[in-house]
């Protein structure tokens, strides 16, 4: 493959564009067969530029903030550094577009600028979160986690297909395991929604499910893939990063509340406090991608630090070196009729 171009939106994130400038240049000493391209405001982005090579700074007028509405922003502010970034990717400029910025006009930007892949109704997104209790698998990925809170049927049938490719591309998982994220692991559990979803999916021969997962499990590895509506997804995210950061905070404030034994218990028991905490972290996993489109739409945390900024770099190289666009696009061209009688089915 010949060298790979990275569009970056240099001003989104909450320590834009210091961050994202320092995890880009960490990112091209990693790999030296990616050149990136940093949209945003010049004057602002160079002072935090140590040495250029193989970064190209590409001037864009307007910046859309975490407050502004994301369709509205994305048609109005066409001098925006996500927007020139997106409509670089869909002239071939660039082959993936990467920001940690306003997360609405991101996919805003995938969808009305880059395109969805013909096939796929609704695109959605996806995150990697990490395994604890499990020696043999250290991350499963979700999927849908905010693109779509109203999802039909149909549209979880299709994130199955999408987060399996994902994971044998990207995450090296053969042959996947496929989990319905549900209230009950009975195969009659959950409205009609789930109902019908379950049934189609446990009748497709190339995908390897095995049935309705229960949030609690996830952690756990019960599946490699799980699958579930934008709405779910997300509020099941952000209730496991806000879980595992108030527990962290519980056992802080607990052993300074405890005395000398308890700080020095603690003090005995660093090593072990701090691999809890490497295995929590997912930023080590990369960003969110927005599985779906023409091209590998990515967005972190708007709280991104340069080394989640690296980091995802990696995470976009793979999908690019293992082709996963092209891979889900020739699926999707080869099962068209297969897809038009599931979706067909789905609808009675």
């Amino acid at each position: 493959m010949n060298n790979l171009k990275i569009a970056v939106d240099a001003m989104g994130g909450d320590y834009a564009p210091k961050e994202i400038v320092a995890g880009i240049e960490l990112a091209r000493d990693r790999y030296p067969e990616i050149e990136f391209d940093l949209y945003g405001q010049i004057d602002q982005v160079k002072p935090f530029l140590n040495e250029t090579t193989r970064i190209n700074l590409v001037q864009a007028d307007e910046v859309i903030a975490m407050e502004d509405e994301p369709v509205r922003a994305i048609r109005r502010k066409k001098q925006s550094s996500i927007v020139l970034a997106a409509q670089a990717v869909r002239d071939g400029e660039a082959d993936a577009f990467f920001s940690a910025g306003n997360t609405g006009a991101i996919l805003a930007a995938g969808l009305l600028i880059i395109g969805r892949i013909k096939g796929i109704d609704r695109p959605g997104l996806t995150t990697t979160l990490p395994v604890i209790n499990n020696d043999h698998q250290d991350q499963f990925l979700m999927m849908d986690v905010g693109a779509n809170a109203d999802t039909k049927p149909f549209n979880l049938y299709q994130y199955a297909i999408l987060g399996k490719y994902y994971a044998q591309t990207v995450m090296g998982v053969k042959n996947p395991r496929i989990g319905l994220l549900n209230n009950g692991t009975e195969a009659d559990k959950g409205d009609l929604t789930h109902k019908a979803v379950h049934e189609a999916l446990a009748q497709a021969t190339d995908l390897n499910f095995i049935g309705n997962v229960e949030s609690r499990e996830l952690l756990n590895g019960v599946a490699d893939v799980v699958v579930t509506d934008g709405f779910t997804g997300n509020a099941v995210l952000k209730n496991t990063e806000g879980t595992a950061l108030s527990m962290l905070k519980l056992i802080k404030n607990t052993i300074m509340a405890g005395g000398i034994s308890s700080k020095l218990g603690a003090a005995l028991l660093k090593p072990t406090f701090k691999e809890i905490q490497t295995k929590m972290d997912y930023s080590k996993y990369g960003g969110a991608v927005l599985l779906g489109v023409k091209a590998p739409v990515i967005k972190t945390h708007g709280s991104t630090k340069a080394i989640t900024v690296a980091n995802t770099i990696g995470q976009i190289k793979a999908m690019l070196e293992n082709q996963i666009v092209d891979d889900v696009v020739t699926y999707f061209s080869d099962h068209s009729d297969d897809m038009a009688a599931a979706k067909e089915a789905m609808q009675k």
